[in-house]
């Protein structure tokens, strides 16, 4: 949902903005198979019941229903996400990093799609336009991973203990998926205080691609 808000913010505004995906991971330790389900494991996790668990997750889908996505968390597959990770550093260098992550991101919060397991990964980074054979000897394999560990640790160097959390500039921060508004106010502030702001009221000698001026006496 924050990633939603934030691109309908930088639709409100004129302004040329980049946008970079950085890896994370909330829980490294969690295994490829998961038997548990999402309501499962919120009521374990927060020591609430099972239908307390279910109407969090339905309030959290009126949510995204409300910013233009369609979440379908009780059948979410839980699973590890580090080698989805590696498959979008992988697409990064393809040029195709905003594609591969959008398409998992549909996967696991929309399609209910095992995004831990190789074969559907293949098959999702098939889909915007990679190498197959490509993309299987990469998931075979240990490549991407000292890049998604680069990531993590610049994450640890910011201090970041969650998602999403946005860093503009490298000096200002949004936590939590929030409001477009925010969005805009704060993409507002950053792009102000770039601009260069001319101090002096009358001109003085310039020079251009022309030549300089020549003051007259």
């Amino acid at each position: 949902m924050g990633k939603k808000r934030l691109e309908d913010a930088i639709q409100q505004i004129d302004h040329p903005i980049e946008v970079t995906y950085r890896c994370f991971e909330l829980d490294p330790t969690m295994g490829k198979d998961i038997k548990e389900d999402m309501p499962e494991l919120l009521a374990k996790k927060y020591g609430m019941s099972i239908d307390q668990a279910k109407g969090n997750l339905q309030n959290m889908e009126q949510m995204a229903k409300e910013a233009g996505l369609e979440y379908h968390l009780d059948t979410v597959i839980l699973t590890n996400t580090f080698d989805a990770h590696r498959l979008t550093m992988f697409a990064k260098k393809h040029g195709l990093m905003h594609e591969m992550t959008e398409r998992i991101l549909r996967a696991y919060f929309t399609d209910s799609k095992h995004i831990g397991d190789h074969e559907t990964l293949t098959e999702l980074a098939v889909e915007v336009g990679l190498d197959r054979e490509a993309v299987a000897k990469m998931l075979a394999s240990d490549e991407m991973s000292d890049e998604v560990r680069a990531d993590e640790q610049t994450a640890q160097q910011y201090r970041i203990t969650g998602v999403p959390f946005f860093l503009i500039n490298k000096k200002y921060a949004l936590t939590g998926a929030q409001p477009t508004e925010a969005f805009v106010q704060a993409l507002t502030k950053v792009i102000a205080e770039n601009q260069i702001t001319v101090l002096n009221t009358q001109d003085g000698e310039l020079c251009d691609e022309n030549g300089c001026e020549i003051p007259k006496k």
